[in-house]
C-alpha cells in the first residue's frame, strides 16, 4: 500500500494540536511498558509471596516477558502493514492497559504468566510503533526535540522514574498497585492518540507473514533470554539446559540468517538492507553498548544500595531519582545542538561515554558507610550522560533511514538496546557473585584464629556486647558471629565497585572499537548514506 501521509509543517495552533495529541500520547503510552516491564526487578519477593511461587516458578514471569518483546519488536512490521501503524499502536495500547489491570487483580501464576507474555508482546508493538510513528508524522527538522520528548517516557521513566514508584508503591501500599497505576496512562495515550487524525493516515507498506522466519526467531529469543536470565542461577553451562537451550537459540538464529541472505524477498521477519546504511549500521552496534550502560547501571546501583546499604525499596529508589532532571536536561541540550546549532548527530556521544566513565568510576569508590548524599554527584552525571549519549544515537541510527525500512530500523534499533541491557544485567550478576566469594576467600585467608589482631577484635566486641547486658559466654559467640557478617559485607561492597569499574573499562574499551567501527563504514559506504 502506498504512503498517503505527509510529514507536519504546518504551524498553526489549529494544525498542531493534532500532532501535539501524538507526541503526547506517544510518550505517555510508552509509560505503561515502563511501569510494567521493570515491576519484577523491585517486587519480585513481593510478588513470589503473593503468588506462593517458588523461584523457578515465578523466573518465567521474567524471561518470559523479555522473549515476548523481542518478538513483538520483528513483528511489528507486518503488522504495520496489516492494520496501519496507527492501529497496531491503539490495539497494543489497550492490550497492555488491560493485561497490567489484569495482573493487579490476580494471584495465579499461570494467569499471570499469560499477562506477563502480553505485557511484552503489546510493550513491544508500542517502543517500535509509536518511535516509528513518530519518524513518519513530523519532518526532519523537528526529530531531535521530538524524539527528546518521547525519550522522557522510554527511556528515562524506566531508568530512573519507575524504580522511585516501585519502591515507593512497595513501601506504602502492595505489589498489585505497581500493574494498576500503569492503566492511567494508558488511558490517557489512547484518549490522546484518538485527537491525532493527521497519524491515522500514516499507512505502511504490506509484507508477507513469514511463519518459518517467526518460528526460527521465535526459538532464538526465547532460548536466548532464557540463557542470559536464568544462567547465573543455574552455573552457566555446567548445566545440560543451559547447554541444550543456547545450542537451540544458535542453530534457530543461523537458519534466520542463511534465510535472510539466501532468500531476502520471502523471509520478512528482518529487512538486512537497512544495514547498507552507514549510519544505522554504525548506531545498531552504539545501541548494544548504550543498552549495556543503561539497564547495566540500572541494575547494579539498586542492587548496591539494597544488598550493601540496606536500604528499603523506596529509599533504592529515590537513589536514582535526582538523575531525572540531569537526564532530561542532556537530552534537550543534545536536541538543541542538533536542531538549532545545525551540529551533526554523533557531536555528544563521545560526551556520554567519557561521562558515564567518570560516574562509574566515581561509584567504585563507594563504602558500606556511603550514603545518597555520597553517591548523589555520580548519579546526576550518570543521568547526563545518558541524555546526551542516547538521543545521538537514535538520531544517528534512525533518521536517515528511507520510509519503507524505517519499521524494520527501529525494531533491530530496540532489539539491541535490549539485547545489550541483557548481556549487561547477565554478566554483572555473574560478575558480583564471583567477586563476592573471591573476596571472602581473600579476606578469610588473612583472618587467623590464633592471631592476635583477631582475638582482640573478639574480645572488644564481646566486652562492648557484655556492657550491654549479654552475658559473657553468648557475648563471645555474637562477636565471632558479626564479625564474620562484616567480613561478608566487605567482600560484597569490594565485589560492587569493582562491577562499577568494569562498567568502567568497557566503555575504555568499547569506545575505540565504536571509532574504528565508524572508520570501517566510512570507507565502505558512500558519503551520501553518512551523517
Amino acid at each position: 500500500m502506498a504512503n498517503t501521509s505527509h510529514p507536519i509543517e504546518t504551524t498553526t495552533a489549529a494544525s498542531m494540536a493534532g500532532p501535539l495529541f501524538l507526541l503526547a500520547g506517544s510518550t505517555v503510552i510508552v509509560l505503561t511498558d515502563a511501569l510494567a516491564g521493570t515491576a519484577l526487578s523491585m517486587a519480585r519477593l513481593d510478588m513470589m509471596g503473593g503468588t506462593h511461587a517458588s523461584a523457578d516458578e515465578f523466573a518465567k514471569l521474567d524471561y518470559g516477558y523479555t522473549a515476548a518483546k523481542l518478538i513483538a519488536f520483528s513483528l511489528t512490521p507486518w503488522l504495520a502493514g496489516l492494520l496501519t501503524l496507527y492501529r497496531c499502536v491503539v490495539m497494543a495500547g489497550v492490550v497492555m492497559t488491560a493485561a497490567c489491570f489484569g495482573a493487579a487483580h490476580i494471584n495465579d501464576l499461570e494467569l499471570l504468566f499469560g499477562l506477563r507474555l502480553l505485557q511484552g508482546m503489546s510493550g513491544g508493538v508500542l517502543l517500535t510503533g509509536t518511535q516509528a510513528l513518530l519518524f513518519r508524522s513530523f519532518t526532519r527538522k523537528h526529530q531531535p526535540v521530538v524524539q527528546s520528548i518521547y525519550a522522557v517516557g522510554a527511556v528515562v521513566a524506566p531508568a530512573t522514574l519507575a524504580p522511585y514508584m516501585h519502591g515507593w508503591l512497595l513501601d506504602r501500599i502492595d505489589w498489585s498497585f505497581i500493574f494498576l497505576w500503569s492503566v492511567p496512562f494508558g488511558i490517557a495515550g489512547i484518549a490522546m492518540l484518538a485527537l491525532s487524525p493527521h497519524s491515522q493516515e500514516v499507512q505502511s507498506k504490506r509484507v508477507r507473514f513469514d511463519l518459518e522466519g517467526l518460528l526460527l526467531f521465535t526459538v532464538a529469543a526465547s532460548s536466548f533470554t532464557y540463557v542470559l536470565n536464568q544462567g547465573n542461577r543455574w552455573d552457566w553451562f555446567n548445566d545440560r539446559t543451559i547447554v541444550i537451550a543456547s545450542a537451540a537459540g544458535f542453530a534457530a538464529l543461523g537458519l534466520q540468517l542463511i534465510r535472510q541472505f539466501c532468500d531476502q524477498p520471502f523471509a520478512t521477519i528482518f529487512n538486512f538492507t537497512v544495514f547498507r546504511n552507514a549510519n544505522f549500521a554504525f548506531g545498531i552496534v552504539a545501541s548494544l553498548a548504550a543498552g549495556f550502560a543503561l539497564l547495566g547501571s540500572s541494575f547494579v546501583i539498586p542492587s548496591f544500595a539494597v544488598s550493601v546499604l540496606k536500604m528499603t525499596p523506596v529509599a533504592a529508589g529515590s537513589l536514582l531519582l535526582p538523575s531525572t532532571l540531569t537526564f532530561i536536561g542532556s537530552l534537550f541540550l543534545t536536541a538543541f545542538l542538533i536542531q538549532k546549532l545545525n551540529l551533526p548527530g554523533i557531536v555528544t556521544v563521545p560526551f556520554g561515554i567519557l561521562g558515564l566513565m567518570f560516574a562509574m568510576w566515581l561509584l567504585s569508590a563507594s563504602s558500606g558507610d556511603s550514603g545518597i548524599t555520597d553517591m548523589t554527584p555520580a548519579i546526576l552525571i550518570r543521568g547526563l550522560a545518558l541524555g546526551f549519549l542516547f538521543l545521538s544515537i537514535t538520531l544517528v541510527t534512525l533518521m536517515s533511514l528511507d520510509e519503507s525500512l524505517l519499521l524494520y530500523g527501529v525494531a533491530l534499533f530496540n532489539i539491541g538496546r535490549q539485547v545489550g541491557g541483557l548481556v549487561a544485567i547477565s554478566f554483572l550478576q555473574t560478575f558480583i557473585e564471583d567477586q563476592t566469594a573471591y573476596n571472602r576467600a581473600v579476606l578469610a585467608a588473612h583472618i587467623h584464629p590464633g592471631s592476635e589482631e583477631v582475638i582482640a577484635r573478639i574480645g572488644s566486641v564481646s566486652r562492648l556486647l557484655s556492657n550491654h547486658g549479654l552475658e559473657f559466654d553468648l557475648a563471645d559467640k555474637t562477636a565471632v558471629s558479626l564479625i564474620s557478617k562484616q567480613v561478608a559485607l566487605q567482600a560484597t561492597t569490594i565485589a560492587f565497585d569493582t562491577a562499577f569499574f568494569a562498567i568502567t573499562i568497557f566503555f575504555l574499551a568499547a569506545a575505540p572499537c565504536l571509532i574504528l567501527w565508524k572508520i570501517a563504514l566510512g570507507r565502505i559506504h558512500p558519503a551520501k548514506d553518512r551523517a
